[in-house]
């Protein structure tokens, strides 16, 4: 997820994309999407098993910001 002028990037998992992807662009949660005004999905990654997402998750967080947003 991203703000409206990409400045701040949130990455994250579910088992539900559109839920989930529904609670950040209407705040129903509080925290960290929220606070950064993060409303736009802008790319996402389908996984059979929960532990390759966590996975992957890391592995994105862990790079840096430059390649986040190639």
């Amino acid at each position: 997820m991203a703000n409206f002028t990409n400045s701040v990037i949130y990455t994250g998992v579910t088992s539900d994309i559109i839920r989930r992807v529904y609670e950040h662009k209407n705040k129903l949660v509080d925290g960290f999407t929220k606070k950064y005004n993060l409303t736009r999905l802008v790319y996402f990654e389908c996984f059979d098993d929960p532990n390759s997402a966590i996975n992957r998750e890391k592995q994105i967080e862990s790079g840096s910001r430059q390649k986040k947003i190639i």
